[in-house]
């Protein structure tokens, strides 16, 4: 019968973190059995990596000590069920109010994300919003590619979507971004594949007017 494989360190630091909070190297230590400098060394990686920050806290006597906590890129490693959540708020709110009413929330955020993005695409021209956009899309965490096809046409492909189960079941959420896109652009947009439609990815076909 084969052994349940052991924990890599670094995993069992991240759940430390999250089970007791923020810790000193000492702390980690005493807990894992291990050297400290083996200890600071993945420390080091994983600060680097952005998973973990590190601060200073006050002691009742002697020095300032350093200890270590989970930034949001660390908290997002552990399971979250959000999209549950939300799609069975989004599942009541339609069997009460209907779907027109859902339908009416995606266009709401639509309207919140053009004022949000609007701004950014002043003064900017057609190939300037493009690749702003592209740049947006990717810091929501659509993995965005945008290649350019000619001065008047871009291909902006997205391989994931943070909200395609949201999008799977509510296909109104899909169609908004596309008006965002056109809205920002000032541009006409195609979608020709889409992720919440069994696609590999979200493509768009973006033409200058």
């Amino acid at each position: 019968m084969s052994q349940p494989k052991e924990m890599p360190t670094r995993n069992k630091i991240l759940q430390m973190m999250k089970t007791t909070g923020p810790m000193s190297t000492r702390e980690i230590t005493a807990e894992l059995g291990i050297t400290e400098m083996a200890v600071r060394r993945h420390l080091g990686v994983m600060e680097r990596d952005g998973l973990i920050e590190s601060k200073m806290i006050r002691q009742t006597l002697g020095r300032p000590t350093a200890v270590f906590g989970l930034t949001e890129h660390g908290e997002s490693l552990f399971p979250k069920n959000y999209h549950s959540l939300t799609l069975d708020l989004l599942g009541e709110l339609e069997q009460e109010l209907g779907e027109d009413t859902v339908k009416h929330l995606f266009d709401r955020r639509k309207v919140k994300l053009n004022h949000q993005y609007e701004p950014e695409m002043q003064g900017k021209d057609f190939h300037e919003k493009v690749l702003r956009l592209a740049e947006i899309q990717n810091e929501n965490g659509y993995m965005t590619e945008c290649v350019k096809k000619d001065d008047d046409q871009y291909v902006l492909m997205e391989y994931n979507c943070p909200i395609s189960q949201i999008a799977n079941r509510y296909n109104h959420a899909c169609d908004c971004e596309l008006k965002l896109f056109e809205s920002l652009l000032d541009a006409d947009v195609e979608r020709t594949e889409c992720l919440a439609q069994e696609g590999r990815k979200c493509v768009y076909i973006i033409k200058s007017k």
